[in-house]
């Protein structure tokens, strides 16, 4: 019997995370996408803790536009807020998705905006 989506992007997401890994200075941009919103968030992995997250819901991100513009305004966002705290760096983390459409728009963002990964 084949897998639902929720299943097989889970399944993905595992072996993802088995290899991906944040740190203090090095932290994992995950990314989490639904139908109508898209989130980003530097997770370091060895405490536990988020240090910086950017969503499509925040007031200062505008909803107007395509979700592709919308993810692009959330990647731009994520970086500058990543530079803010001073983080260069970070290990992406697809969480299971494709890379392509809004998370590849987000993560051409956070490049463009002066993140590495």
């Amino acid at each position: 019997m084949a897998l639902s989506k929720l299943e097989r992007r889970i399944r993905i997401k595992h072996r993802i995370r088995k290899i991906v890994n944040g740190t203090a200075t090095k932290p994992r941009l995950s990314v989490f996408r639904s139908n109508k919103e898209i989130y980003a968030q530097l997770v370091d992995d060895n405490a536990g803790t988020t240090l910086v997250s950017v969503s499509s819901r925040d007031k200062e991100i505008e909803a107007s536009g395509s979700k592709l513009e919308v993810a692009k305004v959330v990647g731009k966002a994520i970086a500058e807020k990543a530079t803010k705290a001073g983080i260069e760096a970070v290990a992406f983390d697809r969480n299971g998705f494709l890379y392509h459409g809004r998370v590849k728009a987000l993560a051409d963002a956070a490049r463009e905006a002066g993140l590495k990964f």
